[in-house]
């Protein structure tokens, strides 16, 4: 599912105007803008089902590395440095991955019991 099915495309492409400097992406920042706290969970897991490429259940650090490309095709690669911490924030348990259950579907947000999401 296109992300922009999901998303406003005007908030996807002024999420990704604001993290275009090497080095700016802040995963709190970025979901804020690009409009996820507004979703229903169930939403917020197509988000994370779109993100984890290879379908594992998880987002590992190689996807990570090219989660902007995940909201728009004109998305940068974060750098190894805005990668690991993303992944340092996301990762609870420590196995090197994002899981989509136990809270972690994407780091920032979390869902209420009526389903919308909220800031973390």
């Amino acid at each position: 599912m296109a992300m922009k099915n999901l998303l406003k495309e005007d908030d996807i492409k002024k999420a990704l105007d604001q993290f275009k400097a090497v080095d700016s992406f802040d995963h709190k920042k970025f979901f804020d803008v690009v409009g996820l706290k507004a979703l229903s969970a169930e939403n917020v897991k197509l988000v994370f089902k779109a993100l984890d490429v290879d379908a594992s259940g998880f987002i590992e650090e190689e996807e990570l590395k090219f989660v902007l490309k995940g909201f728009s095709a004109d998305g940068r690669d974060l750098t190894d440095n805005e990668t690991k911490a993303f992944l340092t924030a996301a990762d609870k348990d420590g196995d090197g991955k994002i899981g989509i259950d136990a809270g972690e579907i994407l780091p920032s947000v979390n869902t209420r019991k009526d389903g919308c999401a909220v800031s973390r």
